[in-house]
């Protein structure tokens, strides 16, 4: 080894570190984000399902979302709202959104928005539409 090569690790390790530094975060970051959409796309389709039961009242979704949310995501899901709609005749869609957790203090995590439908049940007769 020649003396001119001397301390070339250490320059490089403090080089290359904060480049490996910031890849982990971002990896870290990422499976947070996934781990709170699919948080999200759980409460939806639980909504979807409490608001397409036969004769559900109104808002039977975004309280089936919303109680999801609370019991199993309130530490990953921060700003967690429903929303129900009728996309077309006959279909209950519910939407949750918010923002998964950050990794840098003062700022909101990356945002989060899933969504979920379903027929809405009804009884039929035979022969009938």
């Amino acid at each position: 080894m020649r003396a001119r090569d001397d301390g070339s690790v250490t320059i490089e390790l403090s080089i290359l570190f904060p480049a490996l530094l910031l890849l982990v975060t971002a990896l870290v970051q990422y499976g947070l984000w996934f781990h709170a959409r699919s948080v999200a796309l759980a409460a939806a389709q639980q909504g979807v399902v409490a608001a397409a039961a036969y004769q559900a009242p109104p808002g039977a979704g975004v309280d089936g979302a919303t109680a999801f949310v609370v019991a199993h995501g309130s530490q990953t899901l921060f700003d967690a709202a429903a929303s129900q709609g009728v996309p077309t005749p006959g279909m209950v869609r519910v939407e949750v959104s918010g923002r998964s957790v950050s990794l840098l203090p003062g700022t909101p995590g990356p945002a989060v928005v899933q969504s979920a439908t379903a027929p809405v049940e009804r009884f039929t007769v035979a022969g009938g539409p």
